[in-house]
């Protein structure tokens, strides 16, 4: 089993009320996708969407060292897989509900919508982010700074 599965399950045992099927299907995309050298540093899994009525569009969602990536596995043939690099990376925001809440990636180019987490998983995938977003992305501004 790949590690990227193995933290996708480790995410949604903890946070069962999380909506996501198929994490093995979806993890095998990224295993796929990841570059030599490239190091997982935190997965989560959810609905990629914004509507809380399709339940099964899910998707894995991984942060790298270098990019995030997020996958969905389509039940017959072929895959999606978004690439986010941290250049790309606007804004973060997080919305909760009564039971579920969602986590809007803001990129320069679309709106990222990963729903049906589990109200208690926002508090842990937004620090993730943010702690991301907070390393990587100083790295590319104080090289664009030194240019």
């Amino acid at each position: 089993m790949s590690s990227v599965y193995e933290l996708a399950k480790r995410f949604k045992n903890r946070y069962f009320g999380t909506i996501a099927f198929r994490l093995k299907a979806h993890a095998s995309v990224i295993e796929d996708h990841l570059n030599e050298g490239e190091k997982v540093l935190y997965v989560f899994c959810g609905q990629k969407g914004f509507s809380n009525k399709e339940i099964f569009s899910t998707c894995v969602v991984a942060f790298t060292n270098e990019r995030i990536l997020i996958a969905t596995k389509r039940v017959l043939w072929g895959y999606f897989l978004t690439t986010v690099t941290p250049e790309l990376f606007n804004d973060l925001k997080v919305q909760s509900g009564i039971i579920f809440g969602r986590v809007l990636i803001d990129t320069a180019k679309e709106l990222i919508t990963v729903s049906n987490l589990g109200k208690g998983s926002l508090r842990e995938v937004e620090t993730a982010i943010s702690t991301y977003m907070n390393k990587y992305g100083s790295k590319l501004k104080k090289t664009d700074e030194k240019k």
